[in-house]
């Protein structure tokens, strides 16, 4: 089984650091505008594409009738939307 990887953020502004040759400061400047980018995104268009790496789309899972795994008694879930993630081609290559 393959073991998990979390990357924290605070790992991707030190890589981010190490990978452009700037200071952590200004990683954190950067990775902060492009994660604010991508919400704004999806808040805005409720899509972004990224050519190589991947699209983040904004889904509506509708209200439905589910279960208390607990009790078994039927609740209500209300509709809520969801941020999809579809890796692109080579993406997937890359970690296969």
């Amino acid at each position: 089984e393959k073991e998990c990887f979390v990357m924290k953020k605070v790992e991707l502004i030190e890589f981010v650091a190490e990978e452009a040759n700037i200071s952590k400061k200004d990683a954190k400047i950067i990775t902060d505008a492009v994660l604010a980018g991508l919400k704004q995104g999806l808040i805005n268009d409720g899509k972004v594409a990224l050519v190589g790496f991947g699209n983040f789309s904004v889904k509506v899972r509708p209200a439905h009738t589910g279960r208390n795994p607990m009790t078994g008694e039927e609740i209500d879930v209300p509709e809520k939307s969801v941020v999809k993630f579809k890796p692109s081609t080579e993406l997937k290559e890359a970690v296969n």
